[in-house]
């Protein structure tokens, strides 16, 4: 180290090297194989020692600005954006951000330093890895999709806590379909499947959590006939998948489907921030932001799957979409040919094949956009809303004829202080009742019994 000038400890060696040629104790083409040098370039860093003596060995472009330095207004336009506008997102994604909507070109490694010497450190903090064993992915896309859903606080307090129903290609780590929800319920799951299916196909198989979405209670006690046919009755989404074909895996632990946990720390990472920066307050406006976020998405962390083309299936032609992921309940028929479903009833109406479905067992059909269908042996029976019945128009003729009778008594006193009331269940005007009078403390039934004996 000399004054005005810091030396490397390769920049000492060379001194010392160079010291010993001058001295004669080595000649240049032993010094500059100890250098590692070419004994040419040896001999030009010894003319330039003797003319400049250490400064020789110290770059020339020591102590001088970059010809590639971001200028000092873009670092200040950096630090600005990431404390006000984009405050929150981590490095990487600030870097990604910077240069879609504010069109600064600059890598994340100069971003983090930048942030680091100001004190703003990555919110997002990485937990040492765990050892265990990796899974192959598998081998083609549409062979293996993990679904689940994540509750979080994805509007940042801007709007109410949503559900993010999502599925993930394991073989490729793109998003397919993805959905916000008010919460984790089957319906869900069915308008991700069916938006999958519409897009890319059937998959061969889903692999999920043992929420009872997929799988029936394992401590609900099983029918007789369940004991003998030695299965239970699967869940609403796995009847589903029954129908369509598609292998339900279930996962024992997190850490099995941990591809799409991984996601779930991603999209609260990038997503929520996507979301504020949208001003997104509902699950209409999330779901909107969540349609233009996924395709960049895919293409920022989508990999190439080990095998080219599709496992996908096609939909079969005889199979309708709309009655398999639906609700399906078993009804009899009535003997004057009505079902009732949740407080509805349907009318069945004849058809060419049968006039009468009186006691048969059908399968009542709720789908998706609310509409109910009766299924009888494979076959759509026409029906249509019930005409209300007898007991029904009687209940609401009496509601009105105790209404006006309730108009006609109104200022007539209440019951509870000597007034007039209506029975509702007959609509008879009862006369009001008398109440008893309350004795006074002085009353002789509440005189001693021996206070009154010596009275009298």
């Amino acid at each position: 180290m000399m004054k005005g000038l810091t030396l490397s400890q390769r920049e000492e060696t060379r001194i010392q090297v160079l010291n010993k040629v001058l001295e004669g104790r080595l000649k240049v083409r032993e010094a500059a194989k100890l250098l590692g040098i070419s004994e040419r370039h040896g001999w030009r860093i010894l003319r330039a020692y003797r003319r400049d003596g250490a400064a020789a060995v110290a770059h020339g472009n020591r102590g001088r600005r970059p010809t590639n330095a971001f200028p000092e207004e873009v670092k200040a336009r950096v630090l600005e954006l990431a404390q006000e506008r984009y405050q929150g997102t981590n490095h990487c994604h600030l870097t990604e951000l910077l240069q879609e909507r504010e069109g600064l070109s600059v890598c994340r490694s100069w971003v983090r330093q930048v942030l680091t010497a100001a004190g703003l450190k990555s919110p997002r903090q990485r937990r040492p890895s765990q050892h265990r064993v990796r899974r192959e992915r598998y081998p083609q896309e549409g062979m293996l999709l993990q679904i689940d859903g994540s509750h979080h606080d994805w509007l940042e307090g801007q709007g109410p806590y949503l559900t993010l129903v999502a599925a993930i290609d394991d073989a490729t780590g793109t998003v397919p379909s993805a959905l916000f929800r008010e919460q984790e319920d089957a319906q869900g799951y069915f308008l991700l499947l069916r938006e999958i299916i519409g897009t890319k196909g059937v998959p061969l198989a889903l692999y999920s959590d043992r929420h009872s979405i997929f799988q029936v209670n394992p401590m609900q006690r099983e029918s007789l006939e369940e004991q003998l046919a030695g299965e239970r009755n699967p869940t609403q989404f796995g009847r589903a998948l029954n129908e369509l074909g598609i292998q339900s895996i279930l996962a024992h632990s997190p850490q099995a489907k941990g591809r799409i946990e991984r996601l779930w720390g991603t999209f609260q990472d990038r997503l929520v921030a996507v979301l504020r920066l949208a001003g997104a307050s509902t699950a209409e406006e999330a779901n909107q932001v969540l349609r233009d976020f996924l395709p960049r998405f895919n293409a920022r962390f989508g990999v190439p799957p080990a095998q080219s083309g599709l496992a996908y299936r096609e939909l079969p032609q005889d199979l309708a979409l709309e009655g398999v992921l639906c609700f399906k309940y078993q009804r009899t028929v009535a003997l004057d040919n009505t079902v009732h479903f949740e407080g509805q009833t349907l009318q069945l109406l004849p058809g060419l094949d049968r006039l009468s479905y009186a006691r048969a067992r059908v399968e009542v059909q709720e789908r998706l956009d609310g509409s109910l269908a009766v299924i009888y042996q494979g076959k759509t029976i026409a029906s249509k809303e019930a005409p209300p019945h007898p007991v029904t128009l009687r209940a609401r003729k009496g509601a009105r004829d105790t209404t006006s009778l309730q108009e006609d008594v109104q200022g007539t006193p209440s019951n509870s202080h000597g007034e007039a009331r209506v029975d509702l269940g007959r609509g008879h005007l009862l006369l009001p009742k008398k109440t008893a009078s309350k004795p006074g403390p002085n009353h002789p039934w509440r005189r001693p019994l021996l206070t009154k004996s010596l009275n009298t």
